[in-house]
């Protein structure tokens, strides 16, 4: 197959010209010598074309390379093609690096891992939530189980962790669930009614994320995972009678 597509790229079909009886010469058509032209010179690819492609179905990075082979005589090697392709793809969504004062912002979530609780009477398992707070600049991270994410917990853990760091930023970053926010929106969200007057008596503003942007709140998401490798991860063979034997080991 490999090298009935070179024969392809080199115009040759069976069987051969007559011309090409000599070994060396039919050597030079399937494997033609580097160009001498520096590389700066060669034909450069279409990175935008190249990337708009890759968006169709079953269109791969050889195929396109193979297509630029055979339009552009001084092409090229295919590992070149990839590393020049990555260089240029990984332009195109530059990210700004946040800078936190100390006590601007708190960040709030829930982990994805759930920790198990054992009712001693009925034998019954619980799955409980891990709610997980970061301040910004000291990345100081607080992290607790509660029974579920239902908006007297929610509420609850902000007020243990509020205690816990001994103050309250002054901005709020909160995932978009519906225990705290009624309604996403990327303008003018709507904040549950509990949680804006704990966010009035707290005096601190509540700032959802936007939807689906995980970089908004990067601070809280580190944090889910250091809560979840460091501490959930050892916690992970010990069971657990109650809430509060839970809250003692994390």
């Amino acid at each position: 197959c490999k090298y009935l597509n070179m024969a392809r790229r080199a115009g040759l079909t069976w069987p051969l010209p007559p011309e090409l009886n000599d070994e060396v010469r039919l050597e030079n058509r399937l494997f033609p010598p580097p160009s001498d032209l520096p590389s700066d010179e060669r034909p450069q690819p279409d990175w935008a074309l190249v990337h708009r492609e890759l968006r169709r179905r079953n269109v791969t990075l050889m195929l396109l390379w193979e297509e630029y082979c055979d339009s552009k005589s001084d092409s090229f090697s295919y590992s070149w093609f990839c590393e020049r392709y990555r260089e240029w793809a990984g332009r195109l969504k530059p990210t700004l690096r946040q800078v936190h004062v100390a006590g601007e912002k708190l960040f709030v979530d829930y982990s994805g891992h759930t920790m198990e609780v054992v009712d001693g009477l009925s034998g019954e398992v619980h799955s409980t939530q891990i709610f997980v707070a970061v301040l910004g600049a000291s990345n100081y991270t607080y992290a607790e189980a509660s029974l579920s994410q239902s908006l007297p917990d929610w509420i609850g853990s902000h007020v243990r962790a509020f205690c816990f760091f001994g103050g309250v930023a002054r901005q709020t970053v909160s995932d978009n669930l519906k225990a705290g926010i009624t309604r996403a929106c990327f303008h003018e969200p709507m904040v549950n009614r509990t949680y804006a007057d704990l966010a009035r008596h707290y005096r601190t503003a509540i700032v959802p994320a936007l939807p689906y942007r995980p970089r908004d709140k990067a601070k809280v998401e580190v944090g889910v995972q250091i809560v979840g490798r460091w501490i959930l991860a050892r916690l992970r063979n010990r069971r657990f009678f109650s809430l509060a034997a839970l809250n003692e080991a994390i």
